[in-house]
């Protein structure tokens, strides 16, 4: 279907050219990758590195950002780690001394302790990576201070505060005590080392990896390393923090690299890919597949856009890849996954879907397929646990329904995603969670593009509005962040690759190619 649908003005294809050559730059030219810094990580430096360059400018980035409620972070229950991380930043460099005057600093913190009282007992957190961990470790680190509290928070001596009924303090002890051991611990674990407080430091159980860190973490990196000590490690922490505050995860070579290719090439957007690049992100595809970044384990999610990407570039690879990740009824992120993804799943239909003629495929779509429609909904959607937006999950889901699961009950669930995305389009033609997003837009637009309804009015006239909105952002990729890490956190190139797939007037059939 046409850009032009509705009317819609769109760029000249000459600059969402030059916009995508620029992105595949971006990717070259920086592979650790672009990412939001992270109020969470940024403040677990601040409290375990303040020999890190750059010490003064994260206390001040972090006083900037605090919320008129005393909060930081997103709305909703998303606050509360990254409140956390920094209320306990600011008592910790509130006890140090040393920073400046103390007035800004105590008034900071007892805004973030204040907050923190009634958002600690507002019930379950969103589902993020080791929140289960963080949340009782940062707890007992505030009541820590309150103990003895630093000039200017006398008020809150001896405080205690609650811990959400729903996360089992006991996982934290257990974590502890397995690296107290020394025994190698699981690679996802590597990522909130900070967790394990003084146990950290040096544990044996852990190795840094690739340039040096631990878990792709700078917080799990300065807690390991614990002191200026020269190394690889020191040397991550110096680049990572050049700039002041700090993402959750770097480097996040491979899953920028998959998601923007993928994104891309799907939409048509032509694209000359450096076979350098190709050749970096095949190489990345172990036997047990491929992860996020050195240090991170590997995972079904990142495997599978990753083969789907090589496939669509032209260069595909086996997706017996995926086999250690099927449970017989869906795929699991990684092995032991707490609950299950409906993304990851719909990537692995996207990746099987580039191989129908591999022995047993069709079964497996078929199987997988049928997992992904009883997920769906009752309003329409799909909700995921990597993403704070549904309008993600459901572009996920419901582009890999179309492409690869013809059955009558997915061409029945495509349809109710259709019809949720009608209803939730916001009069000035935006989608959003909290507030209308070019991200989120994107993803409705690409959804409903490639949903297979052409001639619905309807689909076509929300199409119409829906481009015109992003024409009004002007390709722009910022607003808030809407991935889930430790913190929310915003793949900077992925989210301008949506932006600008949305933009794409596509055939349904790529062009992207693989240089020599």
């Amino acid at each position: 279907m046409s850009l032009t649908a509705g009317r819609a003005p769109v760029t000249h294809p000459d600059v969402r050219a030059e916009q995508a050559r620029d992105l595949v730059t971006a990717m070259v030219d920086n592979p650790a990758g672009e990412t939001s810094a992270s109020v969470y990580e940024t403040g677990r430096l601040v409290g375990l590195a303040p020999w890190l360059p750059g010490h003064d400018v994260r206390v001040s980035w972090l006083l900037d950002r605090q919320r008129a409620d005393g909060g930081w972070g997103g709305p909703d229950g998303y606050a509360l780690v990254p409140t956390l991380s920094a209320t306990e930043a600011l008592l910790t460099v509130l006890r140090r001394g040393g920073h400046g005057p103390a007035g800004p600093l105590a008034g900071a913190a007892h805004r973030g302790l204040a907050f923190l009282a009634g958002a600690l007992d507002a019930g379950a957190p969103p589902d993020l990576p080791a929140t289960d961990l963080i949340v009782p470790a940062l707890r007992e680190d505030v009541e820590r201070h309150l103990a003895r509290p630093p000039a200017g928070l006398a008020g809150w001596a001896g405080a205690r505060l609650p811990l959400p009924a729903a996360l089992d303090p006991g996982r934290l002890t257990r974590v502890r005590g397995l690296l107290a051991t020394g025994r190698p611990v699981p690679e996802k674990l590597a990522h909130a080392l900070e967790v394990a407080g003084d146990g950290a430091r040096r544990a044996a159980g852990v190795r840094p990896a690739g340039a040096g860190a631990v878990g792709a973490s700078p917080a799990a990196t300065a807690a390991w390393l614990g002191r200026p000590e020269p190394g690889p490690a020191l040397d991550y922490l110096r680049a990572v923090g050049a700039r002041g505050p700090v993402p959750c995860a770097s480097p996040i070579t491979v899953f920028e690299r998959a998601w923007v290719l993928g994104i891309l090439a799907r939409a048509g957007v032509p694209l000359a890919v450096p076979g350098s690049l190709v050749a970096e992100l095949r190489a990345a595809v172990g036997a047990s597949g491929a992860a996020t970044g050195p240090g991170l384990p590997a995972d079904a999610d990142t495997t599978s856009v990753t083969l789907y990407a090589l496939a669509r570039l032209g260069r595909p690879l086996e997706v017996s890849r995926l086999d250690a990740y099927d449970t017989g009824r869906h795929f699991c992120t990684w092995p032991g996954e707490d609950g299950a993804s409906v993304t990851t799943n719909a990537h692995v239909l996207d990746a099987l879907g580039q191989h129908p003629a591999h022995p047993g495929v069709a079964a497996t779509v078929d199987r997988v397929a049928g997992w992904l429609v009883e997920r769906q909904e009752p309003d329409g959607r799909w909700a995921d646990r990597w993403h704070a937006s549904a309008y993600y999950a459901t572009y996920c889901v419901l582009l890999a329904l179309a492409d690869h699961a013809p059955g009558a009950a997915a061409r029945a669930a495509v349809r109710r995603g259709v019809g949720w995305l009608l209803d939730t389009q916001r009069a000035d033609g935006s989608w959003g969670r909290w507030g209308g997003t070019a991200e989120e837009t994107a993803y409705a637009v690409l959804a409903l593009a490639g949903a297979g309804l052409p001639g619905n009015t309807r689909v076509d006239a929300a199409l119409g509005r829906g481009r015109r909105r992003l024409s009004e952002w002007d390709g722009r990729a910022d607003g808030p962040a809407l991935w889930h890490d430790k913190d929310l956190y915003r793949p900077t190139l992925i989210v301008r690759a949506a932006v600008l797939a949305a933009s794409w007037s596509t055939s349904g059939t790529s062009t992207a190619t693989a240089q020599p």
